[in-house]
């Protein structure tokens, strides 16, 4: 049972943004910290790209663990509206492989830095020297 009211959580839901979010924002320090310069939010590409580095041909989505159904602990189906839940973050996940098809099909190399690996931003930024590093054009 949600301890939340209704009323509450759809309030708090619609508070949730897509763009400019407080993981984004880490990960975006992250990368410019590292040397790595980027594009944000380039509509032209499929799926709207978080973060787009052209040179590299590459895109980073940013993918919270629960809305794209990571296997993660942070990852917790809630236990009110099941029924629409599970197929909801399926769905998600759906749309997340055919972005992924569709970018690499244009060229695209294509990574996915989970909300749960910004926890430890070290070997996260280990992560990401060694893929963008091996991937300049």
């Amino acid at each position: 049972m949600d301890r939340l009211t209704p009323e509450r959580r759809s309030w708090l839901m619609s508070r949730i943004g897509s763009k400019n979010t407080k993981p984004e924002l880490a990960l975006r320090s992250l990368l410019h910290g590292l040397g790595f310069r980027f594009r944000l939010h380039r509509r032209d590409l499929p799926g709207t790209p978080d973060v787009v580095l052209p040179g590299r041909k590459t895109v980073i989505f940013l993918n919270g663990c629960f809305w794209h159904g990571h296997a993660c602990k942070r990852n917790k189906m809630p236990k009110s509206r099941v029924d629409y839940w599970g197929p909801k973050i399926e769905a998600n996940r759906q749309r997340d492989a055919k972005k992924r098809k569709l970018l690499r099909a244009l060229g695209w190399r294509v990574l996915a830095v989970w909300e749960c690996e910004l926890k430890d931003l070290s070997r996260l930024s280990g992560k990401l020297v060694r893929v963008l590093d091996s991937l300049h054009c």
